[in-house]
């Protein structure tokens, strides 16, 4: 979809990122341009800022938020990342063409806070941490899985900028399984669980797509499975027309123990 905007900024600096009025950032632009955008007159590109898409740290991954899905998912992963099969599964569970794959960018789906974001589902599942540039020149830091705060809604600010995410090394070497469903085979994920086994014996449960926001949960040991249906018994449920919350319930439930065994066994 075309969008009726007055003006097309380039980023260089961080300077260039304060926004005017009808102003709004743009990345991969794959949602921005799906649907009228009523009150955009400007965009400012975030690509042009040069930011290496992943980079190896000291003890993980940092990925920018302009990276794409397409560069994330044929990344060459570390040998001893035992988790890494995770990051295909989520890419694919976005159901989008390989065009889309190439634009779409890992910032913009954690941006969107929508349920079904399976980019937000990988790094809450990793125990990424977002990197975030503010208004005053700084940066802060926090917990994907505490940034978003339900559909369409993140603890983001005006001003504020998503710049990279953190994935810790110890997650990234931990074994991981994962399960997805959705009410028709190529439809919206309705629930999406991830399970992970640290080194330390800690399993970690992330749950998304079938609640408002994403949920984790550690178990310091083994869990039972009346621990995990205990975890899930006082969630709050997504209703959309991508699953009703009973159903959601249902599924996840079975879903979650299905997980956990498989990387408990």
């Amino acid at each position: 979809m075309d969008l009726a905007v007055e003006s097309l900024r380039a980023a260089r600096t961080r300077a260039d990122l304060r926004l005017a009025p009808g102003e709004r950032l743009l990345a991969g632009g794959t949602w921005l341009f799906s649907e009228p955008q009523p009150g955009v007159t400007g965009l400012v590109d975030l690509t042009t800022l040069g930011w290496e898409p992943l980079e190896r740290t000291a003890d993980g991954l940092r990925v920018a938020a302009t990276c794409t899905v397409e560069q994330l998912a044929a990344h060459v992963p570390d040998p001893a990342w035992a988790a890494w099969p995770l990051v295909g599964a989520c890419a694919d569970a976005l159901l989008m063409s390989f065009k889309v794959q190439g634009q779409a960018t890992v910032g913009g789906n954690v941006a969107m806070a929508l349920p079904a974001g399976a980019m937000t589902a990988l790094l809450v599942a990793l125990d990424a941490v977002a990197v975030v540039w503010t208004p005053d020149g700084g940066e802060r830091r926090e917990a994907v899985a505490d940034l978003v705060v339900g559909p369409g809604r993140t603890t983001l600010t005006p001003g504020e900028v998503l710049r990279a995410f953190d994935v810790p090394g110890h997650a990234l070497r931990a074994r991981t399984a994962v399960r997805q469903v959705s009410l028709t085979a190529v439809g919206r994920s309705a629930s999406l669980v991830v399970a992970r086994r640290d080194t330390d014996g800690t399993v970690t449960l992330t749950v998304t797509a079938a609640t408002p926001r994403p949920v984790q949960h550690r178990f310091a040991s083994l869990p039972t499975s009346s621990q995990v249906s205990g975890v899930l018994a006082g969630l709050e449920w997504y209703d959309d027309v991508h699953g009703a919350p009973d159903w959601r319930r249902a599924v996840t439930t079975l879903l979650a123990h299905e997980v956990v065994e498989e990387v408990t066994a």
